[in-house]
């Protein structure tokens, strides 16, 4: 599994398992499997010895008006491609595996990240 956060053109942070879709010998575009919208809620600053920085998120599916997991993305709508951090892979590996089992794929998670 590749799992990459891609930051698109519309702004739009995605999550998802990406893979290259080749054409001549030329990436033509990406397939995003399970996309979910990462979205970024108000940080909040915890004081305690120290202050400590929370952010906390919510992975929603990309397009709620779909039931494929499979989406072809053009290239030229890709921004960049990074690593999630450890704890961000983590909610999104969860989310997944605990949704190939239920049928509610319009499911909203919200979790804390250090």
């Amino acid at each position: 599994m590749s799992i990459k956060v891609a930051l698109l053109k519309s702004g739009e942070s995605v999550i998802a398992d990406i893979k290259e879709l080749i054409s001549d010998d030329n990436v033509c575009g990406y397939l995003f499997e399970n996309p979910n919208i990462i979205n970024y809620l108000e940080p909040e600053l915890l004081t305690e010895e120290k202050e400590t920085s929370k952010l906390k998120i919510s992975l929603i599916p990309w397009i709620l008006i779909t039931s494929d997991t499979k989406i072809p993305v053009r290239s030229d709508w890709i921004i960049t491609m990074v690593e999630p951090i450890e704890d961000v892979r983590k909610i999104y590996e969860e989310k997944i595996n605990g949704k190939n089992n239920q049928n509610d794929s319009v499911n909203e998670q919200q979790n804390l990240v250090e």
